[in-house]
């Protein structure tokens, strides 16, 4: 497929470069402020690689927004915008961390391991699911509105490694012992109310902050994917000796980012490592020959305020010429093209090694995923 791609690049490259001479000639007529730009149209001419590498870098970012959709399986990137994603987002430790760690992703080429198995589809490591309201078939007087956590399939078919709720429990004036339980919700009967207390925790809260607790969950959690009609939610309580509740189980006023949360490490695929090198250019290398140049990509320019971290990343792009001569260097291309040497279109420059990018993103359910997309990064470039 790579080598039928590479007479139209060509034809690409010849047009625009008729294109810019044509254009050349007629503006050097109009005077010598024209004649300026001529020269810069001409410099161009004589820079067949520049121009190479521009269209390159263009396809390359063209290629990559469509990649990510796919292998998000999105038909379309999500319609969030960057208040949203503010009131939506936790301001809570775990996802601060990864925020943290993922700010900008650098070459992932120093990272000397990427999958083995399915290189296509992004596969989930870690999921955070947002608090839901309740079903009314659980609520007696209209309450508890909180909490319901839906989860996909896939991510039920999953092998759960940690699973943690998360509750931001109000600031306290004085020091306080706080009483936090948590309760199954099952469906109201005529018999009334028949909801189980599955945790109790005692807490201590010396803070005027507010504070995040978070509790293990990992039990509950794989009891309700084995038996999912079974999770219809639970209701969270956490009461000071005056009898106030201090969980924040609904959004109010200055209380946005703060409802409460499941975070889900899981495990997906099994992965081995391979060793991994590469060849480097930079932008101003006179070299002709298939290289590797760096390519950073900045989601905010996209409009992609769905993705919550990296907004920046190292992408990288292949460009450069595949000639003849250089087929020492590729001797199963090079027998191929001797074999066939006018029904081949000659090697083309093209990623030989790619590596995956971890993550944080809102997907169309408005529920936050960290996971690793494969693919992602160009650490090699070769003739095939």
């Amino acid at each position: 497929m790579l080598p039928q791609l590479c007479p139209l690049f060509l034809c690409m490259l010849v047009l625009s470069m008729e294109f810019s001479k044509s254009k050349g000639e007629a503006i050097q007529q109009k005077g010598s402020l024209q004649v300026e730009l001529t020269l810069g149209e001409s410099e161009e001419q004589d820079c067949p690689v520049c121009t190479w590498r521009k269209h390159s870098k263009e396809m390359r970012l063209e290629s990559i927004k469509s990649q990510i959709l796919s292998k998000l399986r999105l038909k379309e990137a999500p319609n969030i915008s960057r208040e949203i994603v503010n009131q939506l987002l936790p301001k809570a430790p775990p996802l601060q961390q990864i925020l943290d760690q993922h700010e900008f992703q650098g070459d992932s080429f120093q990272h000397n391991t990427f999958l083995e198995e399915d290189e296509y589809h992004a596969t989930t490591e870690t999921v955070i699911s947002m608090a839901q309201e309740t079903d009314h078939a659980v609520r007696i007087d209209g309450n508890p509105h909180c909490c319901y956590f839906n989860f996909s399939p896939k991510i039920m078919f999953t092998k759960v490694v940690k699973a943690q709720l998360w509750v931001y429990l109000r600031p306290v004036q004085h020091t306080s012992t706080v009483y936090l339980q948590i309760l199954r919700l099952k469906p109201v009967t005529e018999e009334g109310s028949k909801h189980i207390r599955i945790r109790s925790l005692k807490i201590d809260l010396h803070s005027r902050s507010g504070h995040w607790q978070s509790i293990d969950f990992k039990h509950v959690l794989q009891n309700w994917f084995k038996q999912p009609h079974n999770n219809w939610g639970i209701e969270i309580n956490a009461f000071d000796p005056n009898g106030n509740d201090l969980a924040v189980t609904s959004l109010g006023p200055g209380a946005e980012g703060l409802h409460p949360f499941m975070e889900l490490r899981v495990m997906e695929n099994n992965k081995r490592s391979r060793r991994n090198l590469g060849l480097d250019c930079d932008e101003h290398s006179t070299e002709s020959r298939c290289c590797r140049y760096p390519l950073t990509v900045d989601f905010e320019a996209f409009g992609w305020d769905w993705i919550i971290a990296p907004k920046r990343y190292k992408a990288n792009y292949c460009s450069g010429q595949c000639e003849y001569m250089f087929m020492q260097k590729y001797p199963h291309t090079h027998l191929v093209q001797q074999a066939n040497p006018r029904g081949s279109a000659g090697p083309c420059c093209t990623p030989t090694k790619m590596s995956p990018i971890n993550m944080l993103y809102f997907n169309d359910k408005q529920q936050i995923i960290y996971g690793k997309i494969p693919g992602m990064v160009v650490d090699r470039c070769g003739c095939s």
